[in-house]
């Protein structure tokens, strides 16, 4: 696995080692000792999947503590373009918004610790998958509207597909007024 920080501190990039043949490939999605080099020593306790058609917006969500969420995503099957906003309060970085497309021809990841906000919009309808470091709670859903005018993210999609839930989050900054200053 080749892993690589990004300008945004505990955010890291993965790339797996790729094996082709005329069988197809084969590649390790996960390996415990290596992910622990870069100080990745998460208990996945949950791991989740869905499937989205082309165009849609998923996001942004976060779990606030006690119930709080590192989260390995990758996608299985299509394209997006994965997002994450730094809530963590007191953080340098905090409000910076990163972004990566993760597809099934790099089968690439990103480690997202626990504090930011994350959404994908869908480039190639997709199949995602996501290991978890705590169970998901209700009650302990967060979020900022993916259209924020202050993070300005660039979903790359036109007229997105979006739940109605998504469609009702607050902005960023009222996010940012309720908490004090983050997560």
């Amino acid at each position: 696995m080749k892993i690589l920080t990004t300008p945004i501190e505990g955010l890291l990039e993965i790339y797996p080692k790729v094996f082709e043949d005329s069988r197809g490939y084969f590649f390790e999605s996960y390996k415990q000792n290596v992910l622990l080099e870069y100080g990745i020593a998460e208990n996945w306790v949950q791991e989740n999947q869905s499937y989205s058609k082309t165009g849609t917006v998923r996001g942004l969500h976060f779990q606030k503590p006690p119930f709080a969420q590192a989260k390995l995503v990758r996608v299985l099957k299509g394209k997006v373009l994965d997002v994450v906003v730094d809530l963590r309060k007191g953080s340098v970085t905090y409000g910076e918004v990163y972004k990566k497309v993760l597809d099934d021809v790099q089968h690439n990841m990103l480690y997202i610790p626990s504090g930011f906000a994350h959404g994908f919009s869908v480039l190639e309808d997709a199949v995602f998958s996501y290991k978890c470091s705590n169970y998901y709670n209700k009650s302990s859903e967060g979020g900022v509207i993916w259209n924020d005018p202050t993070l300005a993210i660039d979903w790359e999609v036109a007229n997105p597909i979006l739940s109605e839930k998504d469609q009702e989050l607050p902005t960023f900054d009222t996010f940012t007024q309720m908490t004090k200053g983050g997560i």
